[in-house]
């Protein structure tokens, strides 16, 4: 889901992912109340530090403020974690 993000909103700013993924994570875990649900809310919010933390690295790289085309170019070069999902 990052990956297809990334790709379809390359010029968008790369934490709008994180917020994205954080807040349907949120919705969700507020909607359905099962063990299953937390458990899927807790997996977003995990991939959405994850996204934060490689725009951090972007950015500590200088290329400020990170774009998602920066993320994808992150992933190719550096971390391919989102790539390989």
């Amino acid at each position: 889901m990052v990956r297809q993000m990334a790709l379809r909103w390359p010029n968008e700013p790369a934490l709008s992912l994180a917020f994205a993924v954080t807040s349907a994570a949120a919705t969700f875990e507020d909607i359905v109340d099962s063990e299953m649900s937390k458990q899927s809310a807790r997996k977003g919010y995990r991939l959405a530090a994850l996204v934060s933390a490689d725009v951090f690295a972007v950015q500590a790289m200088g290329q400020v403020p990170a774009m998602t085309r920066d993320l994808l170019h992150f992933w190719r070069r550096v971390d391919p974690y989102f790539l390989n999902l």
